[in-house]
């Protein structure tokens, strides 16, 4: 029962690794489409350390502090980024 959950967790984060994908395909905004595929590769890789924490259960420690850590960097990074490409006034006059 808890390998079938296992592969379930695994399967569903390829999922959503591919689900992210054909969206840089598409005609929105940059900032649209990294947005999409940094939520989905997230999900995708929390549901695949979810499935191989419950096939090596020993090792939850290490897969605990890698979820934490995808959740929090990916979180920050996307702010970072769209801090970044943003144009605002404020910005403009210090920068010149």
């Amino acid at each position: 029962m808890i390998d079938l959950l296992s592969y379930g967790c695994i399967g569903l984060g390829l999922v959503f690794w591919f689900w992210g994908t054909p969206v840089l395909l598409t005609r929105r905004s940059v900032l649209f489409k990294l947005h999409n595929l940094s939520v989905s590769d997230t999900l995708g890789s929390i549901a695949i350390i979810f499935g191989l924490l419950l096939r090596r259960p020993r090792e939850w420690p290490l897969l605990l502090l890698a979820i934490l850590s995808l959740a929090l960097w990916n979180t920050m990074l996307g702010y970072v980024l769209a801090y970044c490409s943003s144009s605002s006034p404020s910005r403009e006059d210090n920068n010149g």
